[in-house]
């Protein structure tokens, strides 16, 4: 629609010429229940803006997508809203000084995830609603200037169905049939909620003594659907959000200015979570239906704490435009780990920080959309598709390196300042530098030039030079960068060297804090030591780099990766092999082999699992074709064996079960899964709940072993929404060409899937090892890729882009296919062609990988 992707320059504009003082939002919600589905559903929403215009008789515009608009009112004077209205904007002329804009508009029910979204419990029946904004979807639900810089107090009241209850950030109560909310700090647009049902509802409380010696009291609540309850861990959500309270407090030295703090496990979520002031959203698959590792409960806790991290660096301070989307995001990032560690029983954070966040920041880093941390956002299209490993988990990764750099004290003093200075407004990079360059007496500009304003990863090598004894002469830390961003950055880095000892172990016997600079940095500290086994050059992962070996650290990697005690330093191994093998430098069936052979000693279950997903990629889409039915079976084999000599009952053995069955193949492993659902076959310890047999069924419906039949009686035996998605996905994966032939109409040709179901069925059709039968699919992709990208919201065209490009068509011809769409759709929307640039370059990366692969 024209105006709906709203420009910076516009924003820009308008930020000049308005500034807001107070919403004031009433929603009619009651019409989310009732018999008919037939017809698309509205509510009422009206909404009162007051602000005030810097040249008074001036034109600008409010934002609003909806059906249609009632009645327009400006300073008393009644428009036409068939004049003013364009289905994204509402054109204001002849602005006052003062002025008063009230809207009465019918705005739609979502079933995206964008807005309102309403969610019908397949299981009873119950009607569930909430909202979700980020960057700009607030405007599906009230009229508004949405852009982050434009803050102002809200009130909203809300009239729901009789029984519901309903929450906003604010505190609120029932009065004559209104839920009315006490009037909000003032905030940006997009993180407003509401959230209307008959949820599920705990309440906790916490307290804290504040340095001038009041009480801080905050009231707690968390929900979930009333079909969730049963598996709702309420007490160890309410823990680690009174463990975070207190660590922010003590580390940020400014109280939670928002009053109470609600955490809502919401269906058919988007994102992981979103963190609205006082009321935060999150995807409801956080609260565990089934046996999971401690893993899950560690990322929950870090979604949790980085949410929490976003009352101060987000939502109380600000980006001006979404360029700065980092100053929340990177911050947000750093910090859930950082907490974890500091106040949680995760202490061991940081390792899986090393191993899984900074590999989405590595693939983000290395593809043709890279882009500097603080980012060139054009529009809004720009920021939806910024929310990416660069924003987050690079971020989070030079923000890891600026701690090191300026020292902790520092930092945490220029977060105590940066909150004090800017409470309640909006910030740009140079805010936040300000602040660090007083507390660290550092320069920063050169640091944010190298760090925040190019893009690219860095390898760091070690070069290792012996004298005649076999002692260190020299040792040398090589730093390389890639044509396409040939920046070489200052990184303060410990190198660590590792000797086997008597017992066969990998210990270091000596560390080496430096500064490494250009293009090669001579440590002189080490000349003279013993010769080390193993160089790791990014010990403690201080920075953000690529870790290459010397042939000699390589060499004792293969035959002793399981030997090295520390598991951080086998992390950050496993994860450099892991670059090696995306990179074509390492044979993704010799990675694969390292995993088979070590990967059963790992002891840290959040590395044991990205393993297995490492291994998975590394058969499906860098192994060599011909090769990927024996690398299937040697992995199938290899994790059964590991799956009957894991510990009964233990999280290994669940995580080896997971990857059994998304390996099993053969008919023999397909003939124990069965059998593991049927109950005829056993593994002792093993429990397989309902999570565990969707698991299990996913792979038998894949091979044709497990029918429509079968699926429609795991649904009536589970018949949840969770089980619904489980059963779509299942169905999808079935190799028939009737199946992918409907799954495609499904997602392409109607829009009558929710969002979660999308996603589900494009994970079905995409099946890898059924390339025959999505081929026809492959021309077809190509063909709808602008009407797709035209006629549905943002977040379903950017499913089904990435769901459906023929990523398992790993032939040159694919390649060619991809190019010759790039280059005849040059005028497409930059944001579709980012999403098929990043695509081709998988592509083409595979194919590298693969031609590594034959050639070993």
């Amino acid at each position: 629609m024209p105006g709906e992707n709203l420009s910076r320059d516009e924003a820009r504009e308008r930020a000049a010429l308005l500034s807001v003082d107070g919403y004031d939002v009433a929603l009619d919600l009651r019409s989310a229940v009732g018999e008919s589905e037939a017809e698309p559903r509205t509510f009422r929403s009206v909404t009162t803006i007051r602000f005030r215009c810097a040249e008074p008789g001036a034109t600008s515009f409010a934002d609003l997508i909806a059906p249609g608009v009632t009645a327009v009112s400006l300073n008393g004077r009644d428009l036409d809203p068939g004049e003013v209205f364009d289905g994204t904007r509402i054109t204001l002329e002849d602005l006052a000084a003062d002025n008063e804009l009230i809207v009465d508009a019918q705005c739609a029910y979502s079933r995206t995830g964008e807005g309102m979204h309403r969610f019908v419990d397949p299981e009873d029946g119950e009607v569930y609603l909430y909202t979700q904004y980020e960057p700009a979807d607030s405007r599906r639900v009230f009229a508004n200037f949405e852009q982050p810089d434009l803050k102002a107090p809200f009130r909203f009241e809300v009239r729901a169905p009789e029984g519901w209850t309903v929450w906003s950030n604010g505190a609120g109560e029932l009065t004559d049939g209104v839920w009315r909310f006490a009037e909000t700090k003032p905030i940006s647009t997009y993180i407003t909620c509401v959230v209307a049902g008959p949820y599920h509802y705990v309440t906790d409380s916490y307290e804290r003594v504040l340095a001038d010696g009041s009480t801080l009291e905050i009231p707690l609540g968390a929900m979930c659907r009333k079909g969730l309850a049963p598996y709702f861990d309420a007490e160890d959500v309410f823990l680690i959000t009174k463990q975070g309270l207190d660590f922010f407090h003590e580390n940020f030295d400014y109280p939670y200015p928002f009053g109470k703090y609600d955490q809502a496990f919401v269906p058919e979520y988007n994102l992981g979570a979103m963190e609205n002031p006082g009321l935060v959203t999150f995807r409801e698959e956080y609260i565990f239906r089934g046996k999971v590792t401690q893993a899950s409960y560690e990322a929950r806790a870090n979604v949790i704490l980085h949410e929490m991290a976003h009352m101060w660096f987000g939502d109380l301070v600000t980006m001006v435009w979404w360029d700065d989307l980092w100053l929340k995001e990177s911050f947000a990032d750093f910090m859930g780990t950082f907490g974890n560690v500091g106040a949680t029983r995760f202490k061991d954070a940081w390792t899986t920080f090393a191993n899984r966040r900074k590999a989405w920041a590595y693939r983000a880093d290395q593809l043709p959309s890279t882009h500097p941390i603080t980012a060139d956002i054009r529009d809004l299209q720009d920021a939806k598709l910024n929310f990416d490993g660069i924003t987050y988990a690079k971020g989070a990764s030079v923000l890891k390196q600026l701690v090191a750099y300026v020292g902790q004290d520092a930092f945490l003093e220029g977060a105590r300042r940066y909150f004090k200075r800017h409470a309640y407004g909006n910030t740009r990079l140079g805010d936040l530098l300000s602040v660090l360059a007083e507390t660290s007496g550092r320069d920063m500009s050169a640091w944010s030039a190298a760090w925040l304003q190019t893009a690219g990863v860095n390898s760091l090598t070690p070069q290792v030079l012996l004298d005649d004894e076999g002692r260190i002469a020299e040792l040398a830390v090589v730093q390389e960068a890639p044509e396409s961003h040939p920046e070489l950055r200052p990184h303060r880095v410990k190198v660590g060297l590792y000797r086997l000892d008597d017992k066969g172990g990998l210990e270091r016997y000596r560390s080496i804090e430096a500064d490494v600079e250009g293009p090669r940095t001579v440590l002189a500290e080490p000349a003279g030591a013993q010769a080390p086994d193993l160089v790791l050059v990014n010990d403690d992962d201080l920075t953000y780099c690529k870790i290459r070996f010397d042939e000699t650290s390589l060499a004792t990697l293969r035959e002793h990766l399981g030997d090295l005690a520390d598991p951080l330093a086998r992390a950050l191994c496993w994860s450099a092999l892991w670059n090696l093998t995306r990179d074509s430098l390492l044979p993704a069936r010799e990675f694969a082999g390292l995993v088979l052979r070590f990967a059963g000693r790992e002891s840290d279950i959040g590395v044991l699992q990205m393993l297995h997903a490492w291994a998975g990629t590394a058969l499906e889409r860098y192994a060599a074709p011909e090769w990927r039915a024996t690398g299937g079976e040697l992995l199938a084999q290899g994790a059964l064996k590991e799956l009957r000599s894991a510990e009964p009952g233990s999280e290994a053995q669940l995580a080896w079960a997971r990857f059994f069955a998304s390996v099993a193949t053969g008919a023999a492993d397909l003939a124990l899964l069965k059998d593991l659902l049927d109950g005829t076959e056993t593994v002792e310890g093993l429990t397989v709940d309902q999570e565990l047999r969707w698991a299990f069924l996913e792979p038998l419906a894949a091979h044709g072993v497990a029918g429509e039949e079968v699926l429609a009686a795991e649904l009536a035996r589970d018949d949840t929404a969770s089980g619904k998605r489980h059963q779509v996905r299942c169905l999808a994966a079935r190799p028939s060409a009737a199946v992918k032939a409907q799954a495609w109409a499904q997602v392409v040709e109607s829009d009558a899937l929710s969002n979660a179901l999308v996603e589900a069925t494009l994970s079905g059709f995409g099946r890898p090892g059924q390339e025959e039968l999505t081929a026809p699919y492959a021309e077809k992709y190509f063909a709808v890729l602008e009407r797709v990208w035209r006629e549905r919201s943002i977040q379903i065209a950017m499913h089904i882009v990435n769901g459906l490009f023929p990523a398992h068509q790993d032939r040159p011809e694919t390649l060619a296919a991809t190019d010759a769409w790039l280059a005849e759709h040059a005028d497409a929307a930059p944001a579709l062609r980012r999403l098929v640039l990043e695509a081709r370059d998988d592509l083409a990366r595979a194919l590298r990988a693969q031609a590594c692969d034959a050639g070993a």
